[in-house]
C-alpha cells in the first residue's frame, strides 16, 4: 500500500535489507550520539540534566511529572534531577498557575547561554565532520534530518 498523508507505513518485516538498514542506523546513530556527548561546554552535567534543560528550553516550563514523561524517567529520578540542577542555578522552581500543590520547573537565564554555547560547539563540531562529506551524501543526509528528528521526538 502506498504512503499517504497521515497514514503511517507497517512495521519493518524481518527481511534481511530492513534489518540491515535498521542495524547500521542504529550503530550510527549511537556512536555519532556517544562522540557528539563529548562536544559539552560543561563537564559537571550528565547528559540525563543536559536533557531536561534541553527539554525545557524546546517545551517551556513543565512540572517535574511532566519532565519525566518527556524523558521517559520514573518521577523520584527526575526529583533528584531537577533538584541537583536547582542547585547548580540552572532551573528555578515555581508554583503552579493552577494547582498549588505543583510546582514548575523554568530554566534560568544562566542555562539558556549555557545551551546555546553547548549548541554552537556541538553545530561547529558537526560542522566540520560534514564537511568531510561529497554534495550527493550531504544532500542525503541534510533530507534525512527531518526524519531522524521526528523518530527522536516519537
Amino acid at each position: 500500500m502506498p504512503d499517504t498523508p497521515g497514514r503511517t507505513r507497517a512495521p519493518l518485516r524481518d527481511s534481511e535489507p530492513d534489518m540491515a538498514a535498521v542495524n547500521a542506523l542504529r550503530t550510527g546513530v549511537m556512536r555519532l550520539s556517544r562522540r557528539l556527548r563529548h562536544q559539552r561546554v560543561d563537564e559537571s552535567l550528565s547528559p540525563t540534566e543536559m536533557s531536561v534543560l534541553g527539554t525545557l528550553a524546546r517545551c517551556g516550563s513543565a512540572t517535574p511529572s511532566e519532565l519525566a514523561r518527556k524523558e521517559h524517567v520514573q518521577p523520584p529520578s527526575m526529583t533528584r534531577i531537577v533538584a541537583m540542577l536547582e542547585a547548580k542555578g540552572l532551573v528555578r522552581l515555581e508554583p503552579h498557575p493552577e494547582d498549588r500543590r505543583q510546582k514548575t520547573v523554568t530554566q534560568t537565564e544562566r542555562a539558556e547561554s549555557m545551551l546555546a554555547a553547548s549548541r554552537e560547539k556541538r553545530n561547529a563540531w558537526l560542522a566540520e565532520l560534514a564537511g568531510q562529506l561529497d554534495e550527493d551524501e550531504w544532500a542525503r543526509l541534510a533530507a534525512a534530518a527531518p526524519v531522524l528528528e521526528k523518530l527522536a521526538h516519537s
